[in-house]
């Protein structure tokens, strides 16, 4: 078992506020009705508590995880297991629509749909909706202020000055601590040019400026290695990947016969990022790391957190667990450190990917 204070030894970015390495992330909390992979309300307050008596203090929700769901579940876990607020680190996001029903999707980057369908200032990064999704955040956390406030996409509509405005005047209002971006593509981002504009904004014009970026990166797409981990180590801005495992895709063992592979395999999200097309692409990468999970006698999980977390830039990776088998499975990994060989060795086949989007 990992002692619990070696979770809590990261800053994040050039703040001076420090996160566990391993972040619970809840998009698997809150209600099957949005997903059916996602556990309901008292599986999910279980696992949250389980995550904080392995030393987790930093939880990672959004406000369109089951649209709303997963930020009322992990409040009440907080109240029912009374977390000391001081002792916790919440993380959530502001950009898409909580809709009225659980069954209607409707991604914030498409305006004119959510327009159509009544939600018209109910998305993106303008002043108002910033300000009214963090006050209904707050309601469903039965919390007084969180203290990271991703930016779930970058707005293309709003202007940087608003937006960065905004955030500003958030944290200045009581209700955030510190700010971040999450889902950032290269293609946005100077590639990483609005996220340089962003922080140049902020930086210029002495307001909050990000701490932390929550990006797509992992063994099997490596892309934000070429811009953005350039552009985030001179803002002093951490990496916090969200994809570490790639959906299983990085810790399937090949020896699987497809039809398994392809149930146990599901959709990590509601788009395109089918894991099982990536993982039967680049199928050296995962063969890899079950060879040197062998060699150390440890699992694959443990050597995708290890690789992870040897990257430069990289603070901590916020997890997704469907049970507290495999959320104790990722913090084994924290144990494990990888040679310069071996780290050579899983890095070794990679090749460039289709960046995406």
């Amino acid at each position: 078992m990992i002692p619990a204070h070696k979770l809590f030894a990261v800053r994040l970015g050039s703040s001076g506020m420090k996160v566990s390495k391993i972040i619970l992330g809840c998009t698997v909390y809150g209600s099957s009705d949005w997903y059916s992979w996602v556990q309901n309300e008292e599986e999910s307050i279980k696992q949250i508590k389980a995550a904080y008596d392995l030393g987790i203090n930093t939880f990672d929700t959004a406000n369109i995880y089951s649209n709303g769901q997963s930020e009322v579940v992990l409040g009440k876990a907080i109240k029912q297991h009374d977390l000391l607020r001081e002792k916790i680190v919440v993380m959530t996001k502001v950009f898409h629509p909580v809709t009225q029903s659980m069954n209607e999707r409707i991604p914030g980057r498409a305006s004119a749909l959510a327009d159509s369908n009544g939600y018209v200032n109910q998305y993106g990064l303008s002043r108002k909706h910033i300000f009214d999704s963090v006050k209904k955040s707050l309601d469903r956390l039965q919390l007084d202020y969180v203290d990271v406030l991703h930016c779930h996409e970058f707005d293309s509509e709003t202007p940087i000055h608003e937006t960065m405005q905004a955030l500003h005047d958030v944290v200045t209002a009581g209700y955030v601590r510190y700010i971040g971006m999450s889902t950032c593509r290269a293609w946005q981002c100077t590639s990483v040019l609005s996220l340089t504009l962003m922080l140049c904004y902020a930086l210029n014009h002495h307001l909050t400026p990000f701490v932390a970026v929550e990006n797509d990166y992992n063994l099997l797409y490596r892309e934000d290695e070429n811009e953005l981990f350039p552009a985030l180590k001179h803002f002093g801005v951490s990496s916090v990947p969200w994809s570490t495992l790639a959906s299983g895709a990085v810790i399937l063992p090949l020896q699987l016969p497809k039809t398994v592979q392809r149930g146990i395999i599901r959709l990590s999200r509601g788009d395109s990022y089918i894991c099982l097309c990536i993982m039967l692409l680049t199928p050296l990468p995962t063969s890899r790391v079950e060879v040197i999970a062998s060699r150390r006698n440890i699992t694959m999980t443990q050597v995708a957190v290890a690789w992870s977390l040897s990257r430069e830039g990289v603070c901590a990776l916020v997890i997704n667990a469907s049970s507290t088998g495999k959320l104790l499975d990722a913090v084994g990994g924290l144990n494990v450190v990888l040679t310069p060989n071996e780290i050579q060795y899983l890095e070794e086949p990679y090749s460039p990917q289709k960046l995406r989007c």
